[in-house]
């Protein structure tokens, strides 16, 4: 993966206000680079995952997060850390708490997307420009005209639909977890935790790209702004406007003079 054309591509065509964040799932700590910086063990805090993944994008930092690093379940079980055991997927927690009805939390708690158990023991983030590994997948945020200028691009490479999927929570396990079991892009409104503690703003969601179409998406960012799709989105300007009579009185008014 050419993660300096993709930058480029991104910077390029699509401006946006952070860098993409460049996500890894590792075995074992072992493979945690040196320099990445883990929230336990160098801040003295536990913290959610969308906190860890917007210190990469906000603060440029190499986050480096397991179960240990993490107070929110949701994270940990997205991700494998955790186990989804039965009181979890039975929903009688409450969470996430805006169910109307134990059922209706234990739908959604089933639903989530979730990387299997015991399989990754941390994950590697890192803005794109000091991503020194290779990535499984992308996070892309922007408003709403950037992710949909980015979903012209992925649409010219797999010609598909981008599907989007939220529940108003765990945008992270749409994010990362649904992208690496699907191998497809996905399009993600945050949810209340991500914009109470990682920081996500209101105009603000997030596109993830798997690893696979990761270079032909930057390709295609490029054949698309030839073809006329662009951002900012180019307004259409060669018409004629129309302006009150008395505007046209007065340029014939105006005109006669010369005469």
């Amino acid at each position: 993966m050419d993660l300096a054309r993709i930058g480029q591509a991104l910077d390029t065509y699509v401006r946006p206000g952070t860098p993409a964040v460049a996500i890894r799932m590792l075995g074992s700590a072992n493979e945690i680079p040196e320099r990445a910086k883990m929230p336990l063990r160098d801040f003295k805090v536990k913290m959610p995952l969308c906190q860890g993944l917007a210190l990469s994008r906000r603060h440029g930092l190499v986050m480096a997060m397991g179960k240990d690093d993490m107070n929110c379940p949701l994270g940990a079980l997205a991700l494998g850390f955790l186990p989804a055991r039965e009181g979890y997927l039975d929903g009688r927690f409450g969470i996430p708490f805006w169910g109307s009805s134990n059922e209706a939390t234990a739908k959604l708690a089933q639903a989530m997307p979730r990387l299997e158990y015991g399989r990754h023991s941390h994950v590697l983030a890192a803005p794109l420009e000091r991503a020194a590994f290779e990535p499984h997948a992308l996070i892309v945020y922007g408003n709403p005209a950037q992710i949909g200028r980015m979903v012209q691009a992925v649409v010219y490479v797999t010609g598909e639909p981008v599907v989007s999927s939220s529940t108003g929570g765990t945008a992270c396990a749409q994010e990362i977890a649904q992208t690496l079991l699907t191998g497809r892009c996905q399009s993600v409104i945050a949810g209340g935790g991500e914009r109470v503690f990682a920081l996500t703003q209101d105009h603000e969601a997030s596109l993830s790209i798997p690893a696979g179409i990761a270079d032909a998406f930057a390709d295609a960012l490029e054949e698309t702004h030839k073809r006329g799709v662009r951002y900012p989105t180019r307004s259409y300007l060669t018409f004629g406007g129309s302006l009150p009579p008395n505007f046209g009185q007065l340029m014939d008014y105006l005109e006669e003079g010369e005469k």
